[in-house]
């Protein structure tokens, strides 16, 4: 979120200077993320004002304008800016300016009539993405006087990272309370209250809702009623409370069917509003700077109130409403044109703003595109209305939208704040854009409002949490600075936290509170109190840096992904595998707990293709959620070329990785965890669908399958749009254990070779042939290297010539030929009885 240094100002007396509030902020919790100034660097521009405006001699499309600097002679401007006219104020680049992008002002000649500098749009200041023309500055603008001294562009802007929980905090003023509250400070904006207009609605014995108006000149107080005669008393009979003087008429009436949902709805007719005025500099650049661009003053004065309070409120055209407005649940089926063009379902559970024709907003998400405000809008009905969290929470990302006031009200927003947003926003656009508001109406229901309870927070408590004691006095002090209300007890306090901060329930809240105000610095450290307790490390589980060194030497990097994935993306891998679904996903294609690490890998991989990488290795360390458990995996995903480019590499053969690549990568890692020889890599008809059939293998460890290796499918390769079949391995990481190590005596004797060439079926897996090697040689054999597969003439269809080196030696003597014949001959039998092989002559 990004606040204007100036704005913030505004509310509360700020003793420090904008480096210094950021990095007090982080230590509240408020992560700095950025400090920038209001503005781009320029320099030469001032407040000008074009006294005349003729067109070109030479050019339709170019004007020559005479314009005044203040002091001096006015100088000669050709300008082809279609605004440009005699009167107005705007931006002057003078001669010798520097604009953004080291772009320097000259005096030049434009079709031989001669300029002395430039009129400057917003966009050439660095001021807007985009301009319709030179800036059009108020009329009071001081001519001659620097832009960035008259427009305050040497302002800082805070970009703050504002937690999930802190709702309240996405806002000038919420910021500005917690300044109040570092500083000890009050805050000094303040805002006069207005006549107030209660609108209170009361079932009849018929059925029929009775709306009576109040109007209060002081405190706000709401009228109850739910008996029709104690209406009919309250009324002088003319629909009018007893010796006041307000107006029973209002021009839209509000039902709350949804009260639990919608206790508080607050609306205002404003007529006669000219929505095509200019919206006045300082507002422009207040919303720019807090990274909104400017439309209109209707829409203005909307995102001004929001970013200002943190109440969002939403405008309609009035000539487009049809009857009484209604908050309720959305019908079966029923499906709403939101404001961006977008038409979505609205399930049974979605709050609805609708009038008798059908929706006309989606509650605390989006306004409906049938009554939106635009420039010949005259008349506007304001909505600042109360939702409960748990009623916005989750819908706009059904629908992949995440709007500012959606982002508020699933937080939650000060349920008491409506009609003090609704006062400033009639002040502003009445102001602005002229019009004459009717009065306030607030149609409430008493019952759900929402009540804040007392916390108890007891001072041993906070002393064992803290590790660190404070006075009394400091505590309670602290405490109130942040607007809470504090009783003192025998053991602590009773806490009632103010009505906008919905992050406030329990003890271990206010514990928190106290910690982030009074300072973590101002904490001593201390070492703990009791018993360290260590968790088990045994030797045979392998380290994780081990792991992860072994597979950064492979080339490998590590990434770290969401546990939540797509689920369109999770499904086209895993079809048969259901993911346990979020209630409140953070977005719609994070919606789902993985069930492999593979959908978050090939989703960076994709990214990083997209990017121009064209060589990509990455793994990840992590959960995956399967069947209700939660397995420790680690997972990889290799793309692109097998090799770096490099000048000793023909271009030729810069081949793509492939499986076998990968394999080896893998059996590299088994080694540096010293059991190599457990892992065994099997073919398997049960492959998961996202793999290739034959080019994948599943990952076997004593029996137990342990992971899964393999390319993957060529209709998933071309869905994704990968360049290069990607090849993925899971492991589950409690199978990658750590041979303990031990004494082997090194052989004083010679080795013994013996080269044999065996046919065997194509089916048959190198890892079973050594496997029969092994356990048929005697233990002389010391080692046994695969070194040749032929396939050809020679060989029988079907079949494949596969050429052992075997390599025998005794630790005690030297060996005789008769000892190696004798173990050939029984490998050899083995061979034939169980493989049905043949031995190659």
């Amino acid at each position: 979120m990004k606040v204007p240094y100036s704005w913030l100002a505004d509310w509360v007396d700020i003793p420090w200077d904008a480096v210094e509030l950021g990095s007090r902020l982080t230590m509240a919790g408020f992560e700095l993320d950025g400090l920038e100034a209001a503005a781009p660097d320029f320099s030469g521009v001032i407040v000008a004002q074009i006294l005349l405006a003729e067109r070109h001699p030479q050019a339709d499309k170019l004007q020559v304008c005479k314009v005044s600097v203040g002091a001096g002679e006015p100088v000669q401007i050709v300008c082809g800016a279609a605004n440009a006219r005699a009167g107005l104020k705007s931006a002057l680049a003078t001669v010798g300016a520097r604009l953004p992008g080291d772009f320097n002002i000259k005096a030049a000649q434009l079709r031989g009539v001669e300029s002395q500098g430039m009129l400057a749009s917003a966009k050439e200041l660095g001021l807007a993405d985009t301009s319709n023309g030179i800036i059009e500055l108020p009329a009071d603008a001081p001519v001659g006087k620097p832009l960035r001294e008259y427009l305050a562009l040497d302002d800082s802007v805070l970009d703050l990272a504002v937690t999930p929980n802190r709702g309240d905090a996405m806002s000038v003023l919420g910021i500005a309370r917690e300044v109040a509250a570092l500083t000890g400070k009050g805050l000094k904006g303040t805002s006069t209250a207005a006549p107030l207009t209660v609108s209170v609605e009361a079932p009849t014995s018929v059925g029929v809702t009775a709306e009576l108006t109040y109007e209060f000149t002081s405190e706000v107080e709401v009228l109850e009623a739910t008996d029709p005669d104690t209406i009919e008393a309250w009324t002088d009979g003319e629909g009018v409370v007893a010796g006041a003087a307000a107006s029973a008429r209002t021009s839209v009436v509000v039902h709350l069917d949804a009260p639990a949902a919608c206790p508080t709805f607050v609306g205002c007719v404003i007529r006669g509003v000219n929505n095509r005025a200019s919206t006045p500099v300082w507002i422009r650049e207040r919303l720019r700077r807090a990274g909104v661009r400017s439309i209109s003053p209707v829409v203005d004065v909307t995102q001004y109130v929001m970013l200002e309070l943190g109440q969002p409120m939403h405008a309609y055209d009035l000539a487009k409403l049809k009857g009484d407005i209604r908050v309720r649940t959305a019908h079966p089926g029923e499906s709403i044109t939101l404001l961006d063009g977008k038409t979505v379902e609205a399930r049974p559970d979605v709050l609805l703003i609708t009038d008798a024709e059908g929706p006309v907003g989606a509650a605390g998400i989006m306004g409906g595109q049938r009554t939106a405000v635009g420039p010949e809008t005259v008349d506007v009905f304001f909505e600042i209305a109360w939702f409960s969290p748990h009623a916005i929470a989750g819908r706009s990302r059904r629908w992949g939208l995440v709007t500012d006031a959606s982002q508020r009200y699933e937080r939650g927003v000060d349920p008491t704040l409506q009609q003090r947003a609704m006062d400033r926003a009639l002040s502003m656009l009445c102001s602005i854009a002229g019009g004459t508001a009717g009065q306030v109406s607030v149609t409430q229901s008493a019952e759900h409002q929402p009540v804040r309870t007392a916390v108890p927070l007891r001072r041993a408590r906070l002393e064992r949490l803290l590790g660190a004691g404070f006075p009394d006095d400091r505590i309670a002090a602290t405490l109130s600075g942040l607007q809470m209300k504090v009783a003192a007890t025998a053991d602590g306090w009773l806490v009632t936290p103010p009505p906008h901060r919905f992050d406030i329930a329990i003890e271990a809240d206010l514990i928190e509170e106290v910690a982030r105000i009074i300072g973590y610095q101002a904490i001593p450290e201390a070492d703990a109190i009791g018993p360290q307790a260590f968790r088990a490390a045994p030797e045979e589980r392998a380290e994780e840096h081990v792991i992860v060194e072994a597979l950064a030497m492979r080339g490998y990097e590590e990434a770290i992904t969401f546990a939540f994935v797509d689920p369109t993306l999770q499904k086209k891998l895993f079809p048969n595998v259901d993911g346990l679904l979020l209630a409140n996903p953070i977005a719609s294609d994070l919606a789902v707990m993985r069930v492999s690490l593979w959908p978050g890998l090939l989703r960076a991989a994709g990214e990083n293709q997209r990017r121009q990488q064209d060589r990509v290795r990455l793994f990840e360390h992590g959960a995956k959620f399967v069947s209700g458990r939660e397995i420790d995996s680690l997972a990889g995903v290799a793309t692109g070329t097998r090799l770096p480019e490099q000048w000793g590499i023909p271009r030729e053969v810069r081949v793509p990785v492939d499986f076998y690549d990968v394999k080896a990568d893998l059996q590299a890692l088994f080694t540096a965890t010293g059991q190599s020889d457990s892992f065994v890599f099997e073919a398997s008809a049960q492959a998961p669908a996202c793999l290739h059939p034959g080019r994948s293998a599943r990952i076997v460890r004593q029996g137990r399958e342990v992971g899964w290796l393999g390319e993957l499918h060529p209709s998933l390769v071309k869905e994704l749009d990968f360049t290069h079949a990607p090849v993925l391995f899971e492991l589950e990481m409690d199978a990658l254990g750590v041979e303990k190590p031990q004494y082997n005596e090194i052989s004083r004797f010679p080795q013994v070779r013996r080269d044999l060439a065996v046919v065997v079926d194509e089916t048959v897996a190198l890892s079973a042939l050594a496997e029969r090697v092994r356990l048929s040689a005697s233990s002389l054999l010391c080692e046994l290297r695969i070194f040749d597969v032929y396939r050809g003439p020679g060989v029988e269809a079907g079949r494949k010539s596969v050429a052992l080196g075997l390599i025998f030696q005794d630790i005690s003597r030297t060996l005789t030929d008769d000892d190696v014949e004798q173990a050939i001959a029984s490998v050899v039998t083995d061979l034939r009885t169980s493989l049905n092989a043949k031995i190659r002559e």
